[in-house]
């Protein structure tokens, strides 16, 4: 009886699911969730995270252990003690690799061969989110990593070198750089404006990978400083040869043309970052009164920090309003940066008259881009020559320039300038050289390389 029962039950569900199956067919797919998507929306979607990346909590972190800003309430409290617990980071972990990466390689995949253009802005992209994995923690997944859908065998990513990441990181570029010298005709589809950062122009796109190829050559300075230097100087050369400038072809008043910059909008779930963090978060964050001392007498001091009630300057107040207007963009990749690697590079390479026009360039053409270009502080801050030139002078103003950028914590780390004093009353003894393994790797990748050590240096800072 019971096993009639069961093969009645049985038939009676074969039946109502096979007769329901068109009253639901269509429908059991989510709108919001696609299984397919072009690479119009997988462009404007990587870029979008790649701004988060760049421009949330892995540029205010790095900002609080430069002595930019302090970190006064609750997480970023811990920061400001080099206290850095692994679910800290674990968001912005994963959001490298979901939001950007996994994207990015999507964004590579779908544009193949008929679509150049677009698969040289992912290439782009894919190194910019795990150069500041690599950057941040070291040893990461890249080369196993992004294979999820293809079976449970890749749930667990190995760690690559950072040596090997670097070298890979540097063929990628290449390979933009071909993709984006394209004939635009030869592509069935070309980028406008879904690109939100250039509306689809392949020679700015081309450019900003030529700087970054200069960007990661640089943090090789302790590994190979005459090598790296060199490397990086070609990688610039190519891009001032292919055009790359800080004018507006039309207007000579504007410094930004070829600047790679992230952008937001005036709606709640468009603000930069900055901004909504401290519409959320008022009070985390204040300036560092290191950083208010070193602009002193500069004109980039209201720009950066926000007055107090008497219109004076002091480490209560937060940072200030030109980077964290509601809609302010935030810088990712620079003509003014590009002339700070010069200056560097050309220093390190012997050739200081070359590394003080850089230097001077550099100096201008921030100010400048800010709206600041006050003639006497320019005479006294970028007139250096062979003579007076110095790596510190270099470092110190890039340091200035570079406010709101991760990239900042990598230079420190390459050169320890400008000289930092670590916090007294920190946990450990010496300002954190990198951030601990997030949570969800040491918890659910068998793979992972655990790092606890934030005194531990990556590679190339040894």
């Amino acid at each position: 009886m019971k096993k009639t029962i069961s093969i009645l039950t049985l038939l009676a569900l074969a039946f109502f699911y096979s007769g329901c199956e068109k009253y639901v067919e269509g429908y059991d797919i989510s709108p919001n969730d696609p299984l397919d998507v072009n690479v119009e929306v997988l462009l404007t979607g990587t870029q979008v995270a790649t701004f988060s990346n760049y421009t949330g909590n892995l540029a205010r972190l790095p900002a609080v252990l430069m002595n930019q800003l302090a970190g006064r309430q609750f997480q970023f409290e811990d920061f400001q003690e080099y206290i850095i617990r692994e679910s800290a980071v674990d968001n912005e972990f994963q959001q490298l690799y979901n939001g950007g990466m996994v994207n990015a390689q999507l964004l590579i995949d779908k544009a193949g061969d008929d679509n150049p253009i677009y698969r040289g802005i992912g290439r782009v992209l894919k190194v910019m989110n795990i150069g500041l994995a690599t950057d941040l923690w070291g040893d990461v997944p890249y080369s196993k990593a992004l294979k999820g859908l293809e079976g449970e065998e890749n749930f667990n990513p190995a760690y690559d070198t950072q040596e090997n990441i670097l070298r890979d990181m540097q063929a990628e570029l290449d390979l933009a750089v071909q993709d984006l010298s394209s004939d635009p005709a030869a592509n069935i589809k070309v980028p406008g404006a879904d690109d939100l950062i250039f509306g689809g122009d392949p020679g700015l796109w081309r450019n900003i990978a030529r700087v970054l190829k200069a960007r990661y050559y640089n943090h090789l300075s302790k590994r190979d400083a005459p090598g790296s230097a060199n490397q990086a100087l070609a990688a610039l050369d190519a891009a001032y040869a292919d055009g790359f400038d800080n004018m507006y072809p039309d207007d000579p008043d504007r410094v930004d043309f070829d600047d790679m910059m992230a952008y937001f909008g005036e709606a709640a779930n468009e603000w930069n970052q900055w901004y909504a963090f401290e519409q959320q978060r008022a009070g985390y964050l204040t300036m560092n009164q290191f950083f208010l001392d070193l602009l002193t007498d500069d004109p980039r001091l209201p720009l950066y920090a926000t007055a107090n009630a008497t219109g004076g300057f002091d480490d209560q107040q937060p940072i200030g309003p030109y980077y964290s207007g509601n809609s302010s963009s935030l810088p990712l990749v620079t003509y003014f940066e590009a002339k700070f690697i010069e200056a560097e590079a050309a220093f390190r390479a012997g050739d200081k008259i070359r590394a003080a026009t850089a230097f001077n360039t550099a100096v201008v053409t921030n100010v400048t881009k800010l709206g600041v270009a006050d003639p006497d502080f320019i005479a006294a801050n970028a007139n250096e020559t062979e003579a007076t030139i110095t790596l510190e002078k270099i470092m110190t103003q890039k340091y200035i320039a570079m406010f709101t950028q991760p990239e900042v914590w990598a230079d420190w780390r390459r050169t320890n300038l400008p000289a930092l004093t670590p916090n007294p009353n920190a946990s450990v003894a010496a300002i954190p050289r990198r951030l601990t393994t997030a949570q969800s790797e040491r918890l659910y990748n068998s793979s992972a390389t655990v790092v606890t050590d934030i005194l531990q240096p990556v590679w190339w800072d040894q």
